[in-house]
């Protein structure tokens, strides 16, 4: 609607997770990098968690993309409130494998039968569960099962679960001591500090076609102490400001455009309890020194020396 207006080619702040607007930001690329080198390495399990809306989705996403020289089967189970049959049958069907016996032995022996010709054929397997914290105490011990799929080196399945931080609560459990002993890797995902959002929906901008700013410094700022750094409540405050600035003609989004969407929004209150400034207070994930060498790939002009000043 308001694209042609502002000399745009897509929207920059839509609510769907687009690979394509994802800003590598150095904590983003890090996670980027962690993600890659646990499926890339057949660790078995890897881990992602991280508050709501701070770009899980679109890192999963993302990572699944980058293995360009190797060729990738993935399913990206979005719904995990399945039971164990149905996972099968909606994985077998994200893989693209027909399937001749319905039981639950049959499908993990075609499962089985077609990893080992991926693997083979030098290919990765991976599963991506979103929204791993809603998996069932069985599903949960039915895919850690799966890594048993595996040969004498390696393991045929690489899985990924990605949750809120209520799947870390739940790895912790005693009944999946088993399954967390297989994680390889963890990563997290954290808000934005009050300077990255102003890069964050620079580069969103760019990437849409923008040539010249389309908010004020000001308001930027403004939209980061409202969504406390959450990139989702950062894309809703700054999609409902430009079809706000589109309404009224104006091409330069101000404080006040952004605080009427804060009223139209009912967006006084802040997310998830923190104090104003509270998430610029949260460390960085870093990355284990095996990691290192799978971060080359991913350097680029956003890198910047931290300010470590308190």
């Amino acid at each position: 609607m308001y694209e042609k207006y502002f000399g745009l080619r897509a929207s920059p702040f839509g609510t769907s997770p687009d690979p394509r607007f994802l800003c590598l930001l150095p904590q983003i690329r890090d996670t980027l990098a962690s993600l890659q080198y646990g499926i890339a390495s057949r660790r078995g399990f890897v881990v992602l968690t991280g508050e709501v809306g701070t770009g899980k989705t679109t890192l999963l996403k993302a990572v699944l993309s980058t293995f360009v020289k190797v060729r990738v089967s993935s399913a990206f189970v979005f719904n995990p409130r399945l039971d164990v049959h149905d996972f099968l049958d909606f994985v077998l069907t994200e893989f693209d494998v027909p399937v001749k016996r319905r039981t639950k032995a049959g499908m993990l022996l075609e499962l089985n039968s077609w990893m080992i010709d991926r693997y083979r054929e030098g290919g990765l397997c991976v599963i991506a569960v979103d929204e791993a914290q809603n998996l069932t105490w069985d599903l949960m011990e039915e895919i850690r099962l799966l890594t048993n799929l595996e040969t004498s080196s390696d393991k045929l399945l690489q899985i990924v679960l990605s949750g809120q931080p209520e799947l870390e609560k739940k790895l912790n459990d005693p009944r999946v001591r088993q399954l967390r002993q297989r994680i390889a890797v963890w990563c997290k995902t954290h808000p934005l500090t009050a300077e990255q959002t102003p890069i964050y929906i620079s580069e969103r901008l760019r990437i849409a076609g923008a040539t010249q700013p389309l908010f004020t410094p000001a308001a930027m700022d403004l939209v980061h102490t409202i969504a406390q750094g959450i990139p989702r409540l950062i894309n809703l405050i700054c999609e409902h400001a430009m079809i706000c600035a589109y309404s009224e003609q104006t091409q330069l989004i101000s404080p006040r455009v952004i605080e009427a969407v804060r009223g139209e929004l009912n967006l006084e209150q802040l997310p998830f309890g923190l104090a104003p400034g509270g998430a610029d207070k949260l460390r960085e994930a870093s990355l284990d020194k095996d990691i290192s060498q799978f971060m080359a790939p991913f350097r680029g002009p956003l890198d910047e020396p931290e300010d470590t000043a308190q």
